[in-house]
C-alpha cells in the first residue's frame, strides 16, 4: 500500500505537499516540499500528517481528479489548497460576483491611485499564492487572494463606468511559462500557510441561518418575528444567525438556511438556496420549491391535472384578435391578467372590458412569453393556510386593502398598502377548504408553503401556492404565539438529525 511521505517533527516550519497529475509539472527544490502524483494520494490511507497540502492538479472540475483531491484531503483533515468550497465558489461567476464588491472598490481606487498610468480598457492578472508581478495590485492581489485562496489564478478586469473584475479563473501549473516557474517555487516557499483559527466554542446542538434583507419594503418576517426566532432557537438549543446578501461565503459555517427574504428565480436567494443544498444544509424554501411555487403557468397547470379546484384560467401567449375573442366566450369581464412570477400582487391587473383586455395583454406580453387571464372572483378576504412538511401550521384570514380589489394595493410609486390580516384557529378553518390547501401544497414537496384560497358560494378554490410565507409577530403567529416559531425550528432539527443519521455509517 503506498503511504505518503512524512517530514520529521523537528522541521521548523510547516511541511508542503504538493499533488501534481504530472511529476514533471512541478520540480521540488526545497526540503520541506514533497510532491507526489495525484494518483497516488487518492489511493494512499493516510490521516493528517500535519502537512499543508498544495493542490496543483491541471483542473479542477467538479468529480475530476483534482476536485477529488481536495475533497479527499479535507476527508482527512488535512489543509488544503484551494478547498472544495473555493472550488465551487470559483465555478460559477454568479456565485462568486457576490464576494467581489469590495474588491472591485479595492480595484478602482488602486488604479486610480497609479498616477495617471495608462491603461487599457481590459488586462489579467496572475496571482501566485496570493502575490504578483504588477506592483500597484499588490495588495489587491492578496485580497483576492485571501477572499478565494488557490494557489495559481488568472484574474480579468475591465474597466466600464469604473473598474471591476470581469473574470476569477483556476490555473494549472502547466499554464506556467518558463520565466513564470521560478517566481511561482518562489512564491510557495515564500508562503506562510493558511491561517489557524482556534475552534469556536460549539454552544448550539445546529446553527441555523436566517437569509433576510434588512431594507426591503415586504419582507416574509417583520424584525419582531425574527427576534422570536432567536429567542425560541436559544431555548430550543439551536442558533439562529441572520445573515444577508453578503454572506454568501459564509453558508458552510451553517447547517441550515432559513430565507426569510421575498424569492425569485434570477435573484441571490435561488443562488443561497443552490449553494446551501450543494453544502449539504437543510434549506427552506429548496431550490425545488422555489422553482415550482415562483411560476404561476406551471402552478396553474399542476393544479388543473390533480382536479383540484382554482378559478377558470387560460394561458395566453397571443394578444391576437381571435384569441382574445375566444377568451371573452369563456370568461366574463372583470378578468385578471397575470404574470407567471408575480409576488406581492406585481404584475396582476383587472381588467373591465375589451379595450383593455387588448392594452394590458400587449403590455404584459412584453415581459413574459405567456401570461395567465384567469376569472375574476370576489370575496371579502382571501384565506392563507401555511403548512409545513405536508401538515398545516397556521391560518389567517387576508383582508382587502381598503377601496381595493386586492390584498396589496400600490401606488403610482408602487409602496403598498395591505388590508388586515387575522390568523385564525385552524380548528375554525371550513374542513373543505383546509383539504384542497393540504393537497395544493403536498404537489409543491415538503417545505414551507401558504396556500392562498378564496371560499366562493361554489366552494373553496386555489388561487396560488407561495414558496416563503409571511411569519409575522402580531399577524400569522397572533394565535401559536412562539409556538408557531417552536413547530418551524423542530422541523428543522428533525430534518437535520435525519440527515445525520443518514450520513452514519452502517
Amino acid at each position: 500500500m503506498t503511504t505518503l511521505p512524512t517530514i520529521s517533527s523537528d522541521t521548523p516550519r510547516t511541511p508542503r505537499l504538493v499533488i501534481v497529475d504530472h511529476v514533471q509539472d512541478w520540480s521540488a527544490l526545497d526540503g520541506d516540499c514533497t510532491v507526489i502524483g495525484a494518483g497516488e494520494f487518492l489511493a494512499a490511507h493516510a490521516p493528517d500528517d500535519g502537512a499543508l497540502v498544495i493542490n496543483l492538479c491541471r483542473s479542477y472540475k467538479y468529480l475530476s481528479v483534482g476536485y477529488y483531491c481536495s475533497l479527499m484531503a479535507e476527508a482527512r483533515g488535512q489543509q488544503v489548497l484551494p478547498s472544495v468550497k473555493t472550488i465551487n465558489d470559483l465555478s460559477r461567476k454568479a456565485i462568486y460576483t457576490l464576494d467581489t464588491g469590495e474588491l472591485d472598490r479595492a480595484l478602482d481606487e488602486a488604479l486610480g491611485a497609479a498616477g495617471g498610468m495608462p491603461m487599457p480598457a481590459a488586462f489579467a492578472l496572475d496571482i501566485r499564492f496570493g502575490t504578483t508581478d504588477y506592483a500597484p495590485l499588490a495588495g489587491l492581489a492578496r485580497s483576492i487572494f485571501d477572499t478565494f485562496p488557490a494557489p495559481l489564478m488568472r484574474v480579468e478586469f475591465a474597466r466600464g463606468e469604473e473598474w471591476h473584475i470581469a473574470a476569477i479563473r483556476l490555473q494549472g501549473p502547466n499554464a506556467l511559462g518558463e520565466r513564470e516557474r521560478p517566481a511561482c517555487r518562489a512564491a510557495l516557499r515564500d508562503y506562510a500557510g493558511l491561517p489557524q483559527r482556534a475552534p469556536a466554542a460549539r454552544r448550539y446542538r445546529y446553527r441555523i441561518a436566517v437569509l433576510h434583507d434588512a431594507h426591503e419594503e415586504l419582507a416574509p418576517s417583520n424584525p419582531g418575528a425574527l427576534a422570536r426566532l432567536g429567542a425560541v432557537g436559544r431555548e430550543l438549543g439551536v442558533g439562529v444567525a441572520p445573515i444577508g446578501r453578503q454572506d454568501f461565503s459564509r453558508l458552510a459555517e451553517f447547517d441550515a438556511l432559513f430565507i426569510r427574504e421575498t424569492t425569485a428565480i434570477n435573484h441571490h436567494t435561488y443562488l443561497f438556496a443552490k449553494k446551501a443544498e450543494s453544502e449539504g444544509l437543510v434549506v427552506i424554501d429548496d431550490p425545488s420549491s422555489i422553482l415550482r411555487c415562483t411560476n404561476k403557468v406551471y402552478l396553474a397547470d399542476l393544479l388543473r391535472l390533480h382536479d383540484i379546484p382554482t378559478p377558470l384560467t387560460i394561458t395566453l401567449q397571443d394578444a391576437d384578435a381571435g384569441t382574445l375573442a375566444a377568451i371573452e366566450a369563456r370568461i366574463a369581464y372583470p378578468m385578471v391578467l397575470k404574470i407567471p412570477d408575480g409576488a406581492f400582487s406585481r404584475g396582476v391587473v383587472k381588467v373591465r372590458d375589451a379595450d383593455e383586455l387588448r392594452r394590458v395583454a400587449r403590455e404584459l406580453l412584453q415581459q413574459s412569453a405567456l401570461i395567465l387571464v384567469q376569472e375574476y372572483l370576489y370575496t371579502e378576504f382571501d384565506w392563507r393556510i401555511g403548512v409545513l412538511n405536508r401538515e398545516p401550521i397556521f391560518a389567517s384570514k387576508y383582508f382587502m386593502s381598503k377601496g381595493h380589489w386586492q390584498v396589496a394595493k400600490r401606488d403610482a410609486f408602487g409602496k403598498a398598502e395591505f388590508g388586515m390580516a387575522a390568523a385564525v384557529p385552524l380548528g375554525e378553518v371550513p374542513p373543505a377548504l383546509l383539504d384542497y390547501a393540504l393537497q395544493a401544497a403536498r404537489l409543491m414537496g415538503d417545505g414551507l408553503y401558504g396556500v392562498d384560497m378564496k371560499m366562493t358560494p361554489g366552494g373553496p378554490v386555489v388561487i396560488e401556492v407561495n414558496d416563503n410565507p409571511n411569519i409575522d409577530a402580531g399577524a400569522e403567529d397572533s394565535v401559536l404565539g412562539d409556538e408557531l416559531y417552536r413547530i418551524v425550528l423542530r422541523d428543522f432539527v428533525r430534518r437535520l438529525d435525519l440527515l445525520h443519521r443518514e450520513s452514519l455509517p452502517i
